[in-house]
């Protein structure tokens, strides 16, 4: 299981309305709606990683540190959000290289692994970041119709299923899509978690669970503040995607991991993982 920690106001689809020049004149919530996350961890004792922005280290360290306390693994989501593929190449490794420097700092922690905003990245950027010394990534998701996310073309035979390596040695770790008939139906989470109705998001995952043997999970901080200040000014499609069902995020997850936990599953770090299936 793991969590994008960005707030409110930094998400792609509210980028029309607030640009990162403003951001410093906006109310954080961030710290907030993590520790409704770290509460639920603890209640359940899951060990998770949490993808996190450089520029939220910089303002909230004790959060970050909060999180490394806790057992859980810190990861980069680069520094300020900017989609990579809208980058230059020098500049994607300029961001990777500071948001690394400043979750490591505040950490204590060594930053084995990135994950793409919006998973937008391609083969170019992944070479960047094995040559800045990440070990994995977690950027790849195969829905090829979403209008950001990257192409990454054929990354070869997986170690194991949803698990590549690729460029430089580093470790690709693909999201599930399940596919039913003609239809390909994301199953990680993310806005599709609080859309679909909930038996069939836990259907979906059973799906994944026994055709990989395992299953990466990803929600977002703001995905868990369902009182967040509400903005229309990013036009309809982008409003949607980002309000709609935010009230139903804890309950639902609540349920899902009761669910597996009562299955036997066991939770471990990205980190965790990829040593063990790809040392």
């Amino acid at each position: 299981m793991t969590f994008d920690v960005e707030d409110w106001f930094q998400v792609e689809n509210l980028r029309p309305v607030f640009p990162p020049t403003c951001w410093e004149g906006l109310p954080r919530r961030v710290a907030e709606s993590t520790r409704v996350i770290l509460r639920l961890l603890a209640q359940y004792e899951i060990r998770s990683t949490f993808f996190i922005l450089g520029w939220v280290a910089e303002r909230e360290p004790g959060l970050v540190r909060e999180i490394a306390e806790g057992g859980h693994e810190v990861a980069s989501h680069g520094y300020g959000h900017v989609l990579p593929m809208k980058l230059t190449t020098a500049q994607f490794q300029a961001d990777v290289l500071r948001a690394r420097a400043v979750l490591q700092e505040v950490s204590g922690r060594e930053i084995i692994g990135y994950r793409a905003p919006s998973f937008n990245i391609d083969r170019e950027r992944l070479a960047i970041l094995a040559k800045c010394g990440f070990r994995y990534d977690s950027s790849y998701h195969p829905f090829g119709i979403h209008d950001r996310y990257g192409r990454l073309g054929d990354l070869g035979s997986p170690i194991v299923p949803g698990v590549y390596r690729v460029d430089g040695g580093l470790v690709e770790l693909e999201l599930p899509v399940e596919r039913i008939g003609v239809l390909a139906l994301p199953a990680s989470g993310g806005g599709y978690f609080r859309l679909y109705p909930g038996g069939l998001f836990r259907g979906l995952v059973r799906r994944a669970i026994r055709r990989w043997g395992h299953y990466p999970m990803y929600l977002h901080s703001w995905e868990f503040d369902s009182t967040q200040p509400r903005v229309w000014r990013a036009g309809l499609a982008r409003t949607f995607r980002h309000y709609v069902n935010l009230s139903r995020t804890l309950p639902r997850l609540c349920k899902l991991v009761a669910l597996l936990k009562g299955r036997g599953a066991r939770f471990i770090t990205m980190r965790e993982f990829v040593e063990e299936v790809a040392p």
